[in-house]
């Protein structure tokens, strides 16, 4: 039992070393079970949250998921205390300074999703520079890269190609040091030097959702539904999320051609979340100009 005890604790001590490392980074990180789910439970899975936008650490709990990650190293040892059952620990994508992407290249499906990556690379005519490269243990490959701090990047599976999950705003990569009930993960030689490259331009507008087809006749009662959810959509941001919230809510909103009418309700929600007018119209004019030059799908 003596031994059975120390293994988790061992791996949890480990797993914190190379959280506190990552943060070291400018990384935010969160510990992460065995199954490379979060270790730690939501507080509200027994009590039903109160009517509004979802929880997402307002009530100071721990147990929201990536929204706990953090830099802070007290914070992180306190994260890990409440976990001693973490054997690895996670990388919220999207949150600055790095702005986070990952490329995960699996290996489970069918298709080739490196030779995918190629062919789209040829295609659009970009290049993965030298970046971070962590191995996991089923034999597939996380890119690490970053993107500029006004475009949100969703995630995805399978949507660029087969085989190829993007992980963005609001996900997280597995840490390389993490063990998990398949393996550990590991950095790939000659890679853990180096500092997550910037996504190339081509690439990052094939990481964007494509347009919605905006269907004639919607009317304004439809509309003005969709264009309410999105400003309580922006309504609901925190701290650290309010602009790629606001660029989020304003790109939907031009592809679906509401984008000017929206404007200013998008800009009041958002000066409510605590930034200012001047910079809520300069994220949506970058929104306006995205979605205007997206390629075509």
């Amino acid at each position: 039992m003596a031994t059975t005890d120390r293994y988790p604790r061992q791996a949890t001590t480990l797993a914190l070393a190379h959280a506190l490392s990552a943060a070291e980074r400018g990384l935010a990180v969160i510990p992460l079970s065995r199954t490379k789910l979060p270790a730690l439970r939501s507080p509200h899975r027994d009590t039903p949250e109160p009517a509004g936008p979802p929880c997402h650490g307002e009530c100071g709990r721990f147990g929201h998921g990536v929204y706990d990650a953090s830099t802070d190293p007290a914070r992180i040892r306190a994260l890990f205390a409440a976990a001693p059952w973490a054997t690895g620990y996670g990388i919220a994508c999207g949150l600055p300074p790095h702005h986070l992407i990952g490329v995960d290249l699996d290996t489970k499906s069918d298709t080739d999703s490196t030779a995918a990556l190629r062919e789209l690379a040829l295609r659009h005519l970009f290049t993965i520079p030298p970046t971070v490269v962590v191995l996991t243990p089923s034999g597939g490959r996380h890119l690490w890269l970053t993107g500029p701090p006004d475009v949100v990047v969703p995630n995805s599976a399978g949507r660029l190609a087969p085989g190829i999950d993007i992980r963005g705003a609001g996900g997280y990569l597995v840490g390389p040091g993490s063990r998990t009930a398949h393996g550990v993960y590991a950095t790939a030689p000659g890679t853990a030097h180096l500092t997550p490259a910037p996504c190339p331009r081509s690439l990052l507008r094939l990481l964007l959702p494509p347009p919605r087809s905006s269907r004639p006749g919607l009317g304004s009662a439809a509309g003005g539904a969709h264009g309410r959810g999105l400003v309580q959509f922006v309504l609901a941001a925190h701290e650290g999320q309010r602009n790629t919230r606001l660029f989020w809510a304003a790109c939907r909103a031009y592809e679906d051609g509401i984008g000017p009418e929206l404007t200013e309700d998008l800009v009041d929600a958002a000066v409510r979340t605590g930034l200012t007018a001047r910079e809520a119209r300069g994220t949506i004019t970058s929104a306006a100009r995205m979605t205007a030059h997206r390629p075509e799908p």
